[in-house]
């Protein structure tokens, strides 16, 4: 795969790097606003979701140091969160508050209809599939679908009001995002034993493809 990284696409993986740093949860434990797997007995769901399309989206979205095996990962990633997602469960209790909260409603429904947007679109504008364009094209198209979409900063994963920065936001709030953004394998929600405290960790090797 050809190398398409830019100055434009390092700015924006910096800036990745510098939300994630700055949203660093203390301890062990990594925070990222990501419910657990539904694990209820005869649960059977899909979202559904165009999956040429979304990769076709993901290409324009994912850093481009993900390369095509990162990139392939961080999209099956998404769609296994978003089949397992428990809609409305209840949230954890954390410390300060005591009522019942929930968890938000289900949002493929919405991002699945924002996918079939962009190929309306693409049809529309380019008489040819959203996943037929050339990277340019798309990256065009994804801006302008997503326009009244961007804040100053990634929301978390379920926050995100449109599935293109639902994907970057799940990404950036996996392991292997912090690991690209410092270089090296540290491998966070996880916990060293007491021998490996002081050893460096390791680099990333072949992450490209």
């Amino acid at each position: 795969m050809a190398d398409r990284s830019s100055p434009a696409d390092r700015r924006t993986f910096l800036k990745i790097a510098g939300a994630l740093a700055a949203t660093a949860a203390s301890g062990c434990e990594l925070q990222t606003h990501i419910p657990a797997a539904n694990s209820a007995p005869g649960t059977d769901r899909t979202t559904g979701f165009d999956r040429a399309i979304l990769e076709a989206v993901g290409d324009v979205v994912l850093p481009s140091e993900l390369g095509s095996m990162g990139r392939d990962a961080a999209i099956g990633q998404f769609v296994i969160w978003a089949d397992e997602y428990d809609p409305v469960a209840e949230e954890m209790h954390g410390y300060g508050y005591a009522d019942i909260r929930y968890l938000p409603p289900d949002p493929s429904p919405a991002w699945r209809a924002q996918l079939a947007a962009l190929e309306l679109l693409a049809m529309k504008s380019h008489r040819k599939p959203f996943a037929a364009l050339p990277r340019a094209e798309r990256e065009e198209l994804v801006t302008i679908a997503i326009r009244g979409h961007v804040s100053d900063r990634l929301p978390a994963p379920l926050d995100a009001t449109h599935i293109a920065i639902a994907l970057l936001a799940h990404w950036a709030s996996s392991p292997d995002a912090w690991d690209l953004a410092l270089g090296v394998k540290v491998v966070p929600a996880s916990c060293r034993v007491l021998g490996d405290a002081n050893a460096k960790p390791l680099p990333i090797i072949g992450l490209r493809s």
